[in-house]
């Protein structure tokens, strides 16, 4: 069960790192303010949904690894 319980973690881990990288930042990042991919600002409320609910994952399943 812990075994499971830590790749699940390890995937949220990986998840979260791509989403926190892919969005838009005052100071740049992978995706610049003038490329075409992955622009408006529904896609800015999308990557913060997403970014929420990886991070509530993460919590969930470091909670049941202390446990």
């Amino acid at each position: 069960m812990q075994t499971v319980i830590i790749v699940i973690h390890l995937m949220l881990v990986l998840a979260l790192i791509g989403v926190v990288l892919l969005q838009k930042s005052e100071g740049g990042g992978l995706v610049s303010s003038t490329s075409g991919f992955m622009t408006g600002r529904g896609t800015a409320n999308a990557l913060s949904r997403a970014t929420a609910l990886l991070a509530a994952g993460f919590f969930v399943t470091s909670l049941m690894l202390s446990w």
